[in-house]
């Protein structure tokens, strides 16, 4: 299921993405990069979890969070291909609509993101949760840099929530603290490091 026929208004992908999820039972919602660092949302309980298709990128163009017009930033997208490792948090039913409208003001002020419920592996079994997932077909989609590309949005790009470098720096340390290892995460580290930004 998805919300790539939908109107691009949040409000009206909000209403979807409710309608989706039903209202009978609790909420679960997928993290991968900030939704980790930053849950900023009520949770019963979290679980390791992956979704299969689909993988982590610094691939999102940001030009308020972590970037400007004239400086765009970058952050995480959930791309098509491979598979993520990241969070899931369980949400009470009872307090679902509210904390997934708190979660929406968050992530989708712009509607830039392809909301859709995803089969999501975890230890204690398969769960279908909310993932905020990214069309290559995006605007906001940025194709593959170079690494002196990268390290020069790295050491100049700049947000109202701080640099595109912190937040890289902040998604690994919350994934290294949870166990996870992001071979391409830590790649990007290491580069930062070799160009002394860390």
């Amino acid at each position: 299921m998805d919300m790539r026929t939908h109107p691009r208004d949040p409000d009206q992908m909000l209403l979807h993405a409710t309608a989706q999820w039903g209202g009978r039972d609790d909420l679960w919602v997928f993290g991968y990069a900030s939704l980790i660092a930053r849950p900023e949302f009520e949770a019963a309980e979290h679980r390791l979890g992956q979704v299969r298709g689909w993988h982590r990128a610094l691939r999102m163009r940001s030009r308020v969070n972590r970037g400007t017009p004239e400086m765009p930033g970058l952050v995480f997208a959930l791309l098509p291909g491979g598979s993520c490792h990241g969070v899931a948090y369980r949400v009470p039913r009872k307090r679902a609509a509210a904390e997934l409208e708190r979660l929406w003001k968050r992530e989708m002020p712009s509607a830039v993101y392809d909301p859709r419920f995803l089969p999501c592996r975890t230890a204690n079994g398969e769960v279908r949760a909310l993932a905020f997932t990214l069309s290559r077909r995006s605007p906001s989609f940025v194709q593959t840099m170079h690494d002196n590309e990268l390290v020069h949005v790295l050491r100049h790009a700049r947000g109202r929530f701080g640099t595109t470098l912190d937040y890289l720096l902040e998604t690994a340390d919350a994934l290294r603290r949870r166990g996870l290892r992001d071979r391409e995460i830590e790649r990007l580290v290491d580069l930062a490091r070799s160009h002394a930004l860390v």
